[in-house]
């Protein structure tokens, strides 16, 4: 993979690909801001390296998922934040491609900054269409793409631009792909992985693959109700897809002596209402959605000294036995890698085997990678994100690279 030290960026305008997808807040009467600043904060290093080279740059990023071209998902407000961050001039483009926009592309001055619109409101991007790309590429003289987050991802401006321009890795995408490459390399041992969230099916390869590489596999949260109901227990009302079933008992299959190195929970913590507890999760939940998920009454709350769930109870924790045998793992650990928490955080009642998790992750004196916006999100409610080694900006793009899959994005910088 070409890094920036492999191409002349004196002078030159640069196309530069981020990932600036953050979360927006709309206050009644306001305008948009940005509620999270992590990954505009994640891309300066390269954007003041580009800067400080001599080169101008044309910034491109998407927004959400827009269907047309939604104005609640302009760049305008990520803007007014890069503003405030960066000391040189920033201007915001009202369009992604088009004359309009050639023209202040051509007319940057070095250091300067031009921020494209919501490139997906372009329909050519999601096609990864050759002449949309090609408009892109119009633009500038070099291509970096430092949109790790989006990687995995075959669209016109993370792997079509590519092929058109001299391209190469900003330095998140290449430190992205380095530390995470080197977990399934050779990482110091003992390497132990920590699992969890909702869906098996999404993460069942990534099971696979620390199966084989890792000293201990260590699954909590929802994710953990299929293997259990794979070996017979009953889950009672829990998050457990009956289509996971089957992919966790292969698993455990697969697993046929190494099976000491998956550790599942052996004690949970329940509730008898589980209507009050369905927490919408994941990066794409918003703060309304998760307040309307909060407890809505006093709902029975019992800590089980095994895994055997009553009809009409959900596990919504790992229980405390479980909580400090996986720290005590995570302590001993040369490498930690974890995705995924242990159980619904975001209500207190729920929220300690994710928090014994991530001090002792902020306790291991060894490399600790974090991925995933949930597990991300727990860590900094808990204040330790500073005290891991290193967080990952790629959701998908992470699973996948730890999986074993090619990222058209980085594929396409060889």
């Amino acid at each position: 993979m070409r890094h920036l030290d492999d191409l002349d960026l004196t002078g030159r305008r640069v196309l530069l690909r981020a990932d600036l997808n953050v979360p927006l807040e709309h206050p009644p009467g306001g305008p948009a801001r940005v509620a999270d600043d992590m990954r505009i904060r994640a891309a300066l290093p390269t954007i003041e390296e580009l800067r400080g080279k001599g080169a101008s740059i044309v910034l491109v990023s998407h927004l959400g998922r827009p269907r047309d071209r939604e104005p609640e998902l302009s760049m305008r407000p990520v803007v007014e934040r890069l503003r405030e961050l960066v000391d040189a001039p920033v201007t915001c483009a009202d369009a992604v491609v088009g004359p309009s926009v050639q023209a202040l592309a051509e007319g940057l001055r070095p250091g300067e900054i031009l921020v494209l619109e919501n490139v997906r409101y372009e329909h050519g991007e999601l096609a990864n269409d050759p002449a949309f790309a090609s408009s892109l590429a119009a633009l500038a003289d070099v291509y970096v793409d430092d949109a790790f987050g989006s990687a995995h991802r075959a669209h016109a401006s993370t792997e079509g631009v590519a092929h058109l321009l001299p391209s190469a890795a900003g330095r998140l995408l290449q430190r992205e792909v380095e530390v995470l490459t080197a977990l399934q390399s050779d990482p110091p041992r003992p390497l132990v992985a920590v699992l969890g969230g909702a869906k098996v099916k999404d993460k069942i390869e990534l099971v696979g693959r620390f199966l084989e590489s890792a000293d201990a596999v260590l699954i909590g949260g929802a994710m953990s109700f299929p293997f259990l109901a794979a070996l017979g227990h009953a889950t009672g009302a829990s998050l457990c897809a009956a289509d996971d079933i089957p992919r966790a008992r292969a698993a455990l299959e697969r697993a046929t002596g190494e099976q000491r190195r998956l550790r599942l929970p052996e004690d949970l913590v329940v509730a008898r209402k589980p209507e009050d507890f369905a927490v919408a999760r994941g990066p794409d939940a918003d703060a309304e959605t998760r307040a309307d998920a909060e407890p809505r009454a006093a709902a029975e709350i019992r800590t089980l000294s095994g895994v055997e769930v009553p009809d009409g109870w959900m596990g919504l924790d790992i229980g405390p036995h479980t909580a400090k045998r996986y720290a005590r793992e995570i302590e001993a650990a040369a490498t930690v890698f974890w995705n995924g928490p242990m159980g619904a955080f975001e209500h207190e009642p729920f929220a300690a085997g994710t928090r014994a998790v991530a001090h002792a992750l902020a306790r291991n004196g060894g490399t600790t990678v974090v991925g995933g916006g949930e597990t991300v999100e727990a860590l900094r409610s808990f204040g330790l994100q500073d005290q891991v080694s290193h967080i990952s900006t790629g959701g998908g793009a992470t699973l996948e690279l730890l999986s074993g899959r090619k990222l058209p994005g980085v594929e396409a910088l060889d």
